[in-house]
């Protein structure tokens, strides 16, 4: 599926946890669906907390930050309000059938692989393990993160992940 396809009839089916459709949000305003790993991610962390950290210049650019994730409403919200972003809309996905619609489609790689990228020691040489810490992996450790970003039922650009380390310019990606 291109980037130019109408996605409605996904957008339409995916809701957050506060009820709203995506695609709802999506035609109210552009979206930045951030897909996350694991709560126990380094990475993961610093995504949330990269997003929070850029929050004013998404609301200036009237872009809404929406994240799915592969854990519980109730094991998401405390990383959610440690980074101050306990108010933005977040799916909650443990089967990753979202990740692994069509339309989105992201990779899966075994966890263990992963040790054995130097980007990712990189990164947590770099202060992810530091500022963000590494946990428990307790929701599905093989599948990866990705960026979308939304204007209506369309997706306008998209970031994949080639390692878990990657650090997306998320502004750039919302232009």
């Amino acid at each position: 599926m291109s980037s130019s396809d109408d996605v409605r009839p996904v957008l339409a089916s995916i809701h957050t946890e506060s009820g709203a459709s995506l695609l709802a949000l999506a035609e109210a305003s552009p979206v930045l669906l951030i897909f996350l790993r694991h709560f126990g991610c380094a990475f993961c962390r610093q995504a949330i907390s990269d997003v929070a950290e850029i929050r004013g210049e998404l609301a200036r650019r009237r872009v809404r930050p929406v994240f799915v994730h592969l854990g519980t409403p109730e094991r998401a919200k405390p990383f959610f309000d440690y980074y101050g972003l306990g108010d933005v809309e977040r799916v909650s996905d443990p089967e990753a059938k979202i990740y692994q619609n069509p339309v989105f489609q992201l990779a899966r790689i075994n966890p263990w692989l992963t040790l054995l990228q130097p980007s990712v020691w990189m990164g947590w040489l770099k202060g992810a393990i530091f500022k963000h810490g590494i946990g428990a992996i307790k929701e599905d450790g093989h599948q990866k993160q990705g960026l979308f970003f939304l204007k209506g039922a369309k997706i306008v650009r998209q970031f994949r992940y080639r390692t878990i380390a990657d650090e997306p310019d998320y502004l750039r990606l919302v232009g």
